[in-house]
């Protein structure tokens, strides 16, 4: 009976022996595996994948950022934001009329040329242009390649009107000019104004037209060096436009 016992407690021991070994085992064989490989197709995916959102992730930064201004003025005054591709990411009105306007126009995925025609299209615009008004077209950009070439398109888009000036600038008083609340175009006569006029205003300019601001400079030059400078050609401006800012440009349509 003694002898029964004892076999029966060594066999109990040796289980849980058994058992702690076989612990022991599985917890080092955890720790010390390695993980599995992954399948061949699925390593080459992942550069490839990631590869993929940084075209998507930089077609969208090259897309969406503007690399030139068209600021476009006769009353209405606005500004076109242009992307690299020449596409008008978003139209500004920097006077009351320009604003109303610019509610009006959809320029998404639009073409500058499709946002200029319809400006120009636009009842107001239309009234003042056929009454003898100034127009304005302003190319602001550091790119002179695209800059030459929406010069170029704009041209054509203001080709036969009487009283259409188009020209290139460089941006830098464009802070200058959102800061007084005016676009580029108007800011730019605005100036011109004001070395004649210091007394004129910002505000004041804001909701003259490109016409009263032209008759007033010419008025004023008259009387300081007694003689007459004619407006309806706009030469006076295009003159000191071009000697001063650096601008250059082209007159469009007959005087």
């Amino acid at each position: 009976m003694k002898d029964k016992l004892k076999a029966a407690f060594d066999q109990v021991q040796a289980e849980e022996a058994l058992k702690e070994k076989t612990r022991a085992y599985l917890a080092d064989h955890a720790q010390n595996r390695t993980p599995a490989r992954k399948h061949p197709v699925a390593r080459r995916l992942v550069p490839a994948a990631a590869c993929l959102v940084l075209v998507l992730l930089g077609g969208n930064w090259l897309y969406f950022t503007p690399t030139a201004t068209i600021s476009v003025d006769i009353n209405p005054s606005l500004e076109l934001a242009v992307n690299r591709f020449d596409k008008v990411l978003s139209v500004n009105g920097y006077n009351q009329d320009g604003q109303a306007l610019a509610d009006t126009l959809d320029c998404t995925f639009a073409s500058y040329t499709e946002v200029v025609d319809a400006i120009l299209a636009d009842e107001q615009v239309a009234a003042l242009l056929s009454d003898n008004g100034v127009l304005t077209i302003t190319v602001v950009g550091d790119n002179e390649t695209q800059s030459a070439r929406l010069l170029s398109g704009v041209e054509s888009c203001t080709a036969g009107q009487k009283n259409a000036y188009c020209y290139c600038a460089h941006g830098e008083e464009m802070e200058h000019a959102h800061q007084a609340g005016l676009s580029y175009g108007k800011y730019q006569a605005y100036l011109e104004l004001q070395a004649l006029d210091p007394t004129v205003t910002p505000e004041q300019v804001q909701g003259m037209t490109m016409r009263e601001i032209r008759e007033r400079i010419s008025t004023l030059s008259g009387a300081s060096s007694g003689s007459e400078t004619s407006t309806s050609s706009g030469s006076a401006h295009h003159s000191q436009t071009e000697n001063e800012h650096g601008h250059n440009g082209r007159h469009q349509g007959n005087d």
